[in-house]
């Protein structure tokens, strides 16, 4: 019988747990701020540090750096979404007002963003130094249309 109530006790134990993990597991809107930003850091260091540069001849073309910085480039590209959600819509940062008046139109930006950052990845494996270049001017042209609309200027 003791070890019948030790085992309950555990179940229950566990089964505590398992039902405040969700709870728990939900991310502050600080914290959501400050990882969609260290993205966004970080794509810009991948895309304006090195595959614009080399896009607009700036810095020579070096295929396995930027198959690298394009790999990258599309895993952050796909990270800081999600920290956009409305509980961080008070929380200071250079998001405009209509990353949350315009949800719709906010995330179409991003998965435009997204579609060209993919598209790129694709270009890259098939080696077209030109076309290469023309896909980075391509993505170029989705962050600056999503930065135009939806982040506050300093």
């Amino acid at each position: 019988m003791n070890q019948r109530l030790v085992s309950t006790a555990a179940v229950v134990a566990v089964l505590s747990a398992a039902y405040t993990l969700p709870a728990s597991a939900q991310a502050k809107p600080d914290v959501l701020v400050k990882q969609r930003q260290s993205a966004m850091v970080l794509q810009g260091k991948y895309f304006y540090g090195h595959l614009r540069p080399v896009a607009q001849g700036k810095l020579p073309y070096d295929a396995a750096l930027v198959a690298r910085n394009v790999a990258f480039l599309d895993a952050l590209s796909r990270m800081p979404w999600d920290g956009f959600a409305p509980s961080t819509k008070g929380i200071k940062s250079q998001a405009a007002p209509a990353v949350f008046g315009e949800p719709a139109k906010f995330k179409e930006a991003a998965d435009r963003f997204q579609a060209e950052v993919t598209r790129l990845g694709e270009v890259t494996r098939k080696g077209d130094e030109s076309a290469i270049r023309a896909q980075i001017l391509a993505v170029n042209k989705t962050c600056g249309a999503c930065h135009d609309d939806f982040r506050e200027r300093k």
